[in-house]
């Protein structure tokens, strides 16, 4: 079950069930708003049941499959009970994703979607009994407190799919005990390339240009999450998750500027021993760890040619040109609503530049200015974890 086949993780999601259709079926396809790629891959996978956001897009997708002759039925009312292979059944909306992700007939949830509008349907899955594969960051960002208890109340197993907390879900592989305890972190370093912006000065940065910031030296990502890897934010929100997934504090989670994108991160043990998880930036490696742990398949993917490469190079990264990332810091520290305060903000003034609508420095004052003035609550419950999204909007948007 892919929600948010249409965007960059979901595409190479497809890619890796494409290469292993014997061992890897999709069941459902979820999308935002693009009809047509979603369309394409109905046609290409034959899903049980595939979702969209607007219920006329519902209709319009039905509609093209049956003109074409492919079996396909439109349920407005989201019912999952009429789904039958050999017909996809078509939903659209939260209910939609909601049905598809309860769905019975189906092992792991892949949650593809960006931004917050992820975190129902994962709950719902893992109330299911579904294994999770997580690429969404907002849905442990701004709900870790719900989601880690309710993994460990349902007995699922929760699986990251970006990069680097994949890659120190496969350093700790190694250090479980006998007992099933663990040998004890000393500290995780999460790596990251450094973004666009890496070696450009305060100055600079006061004048890049949207073009600039979607041009990453290393990895294929969608728009919104290239920006946040060129502000740093993308690796904030990882810090974050890193603090849930694997129960560090955050005084002892680290970021490593490691331009190469060789090194995707490193697990440093009590003993001074230091494992790390190296490979080519092929997104298609940490997603089919997920799909298939623990077993590995050749994926074609590029091997790392050590000769060639010679030497990898470390830096820290500068709090002063890159100020969310100690924001990040910040606000998990400070826990309550204070992540989702800043995810919320980052998220208003990032649409704000895609839309040429404010400049790249904007996007970290946006989120001082609402961690300053937005009152830090509790953030029990999903109802609560919305409010403050919108309450955050909101505010910012006066604010201008």
């Amino acid at each position: 079950m892919i929600m948010g086949s249409t965007g960059s993780i979901g595409t190479q999601t497809l890619a890796v069930c494409r290469q292993d259709p014997e061992e890897l079926m999709v069941t459902g396809l979820a999308a935002g708003g693009n009809l047509p790629l979603l369309e394409e891959q109905i046609r290409e996978f034959h899903p049980v049941l595939a979702c969209i956001s607007d219920r006329e897009d519902a209709a319009e997708l039905c509609r093209r499959l049956l003109e074409s002759g492919f079996a396909a039925r439109f349920n407005g009312e989201n019912d999952t009970s009429i789904a039958a292979s050999g017909t996809v059944t078509i939903l659209w909306g939260m209910d939609g994703l909601l049905a598809m992700a309860a769905y019975p007939a189906y092992d792991i949830f892949v949650g593809a979607i960006v931004g917050m509008i992820g975190i129902r349907p994962t709950i719902a899955a893992i109330r299911a009994g579904k294994d999770i594969a997580l690429a969404n960051k907002e849905t442990l960002v701004c709900a870790g407190q719900i989601i880690l208890p309710l993994v460990k109340s349902c007995g699922v197993h929760l699986y990251p799919v970006d990069s680097e907390h994949s890659a120190i879900f496969q350093c700790l592989q190694g250090a479980v005990l006998p007992d099933g305890t663990r040998n004890p972190v000393d500290h995780i370093l999460l790596t990251a390339s450094g973004g666009p912006f890496r070696n450009k000065t305060k100055e600079e940065l006061a004048t890049v240009q949207l073009e600039d910031a979607l041009k990453h030296p290393n990895w294929s990502m969608g728009r919104k999450i290239t920006v946040d890897s060129s502000t740093l934010v993308n690796k904030g929100l990882e810090v974050m998750e890193a603090r849930w997934l694997f129960d560090v504090p955050y005084d002892r989670i680290s970021v490593v500027i490691q331009p190469e994108s060789v090194i995707h991160s490193m697990v440093l043990f009590e003993d001074g021993a230091v494992i790390a998880q190296l490979g080519a930036a092929d997104m298609r490696i940490p997603i089919q760890y997920a799909l298939l742990y623990p077993k590995r398949k050749n994926l074609g993917a590029k091997r790392l040619d050590f000769a060639s490469l010679k030497e990898i190079h470390f830096d820290l990264p500068d709090p002063e040109r890159f100020p969310a990332l100690e924001l990040a810091y910040e606000a998990g520290k400070a826990g309550g609503a204070m992540p989702t305060i800043y995810n919320a903000a980052n998220e208003f003034a990032v649409s704000r530049f895609l839309h040429r609508q404010a400049d790249w420095s904007s996007i970290a004052e946006s989120i001082a200015l609402a961690m300053k003035h937005i009152p830090n609550t509790e953030a029990a419950t999903v109802d609560e974890i919305l409010r403050i999204q919108q309450q955050t909007y909101d505010y910012l948007r006066a604010a201008r």
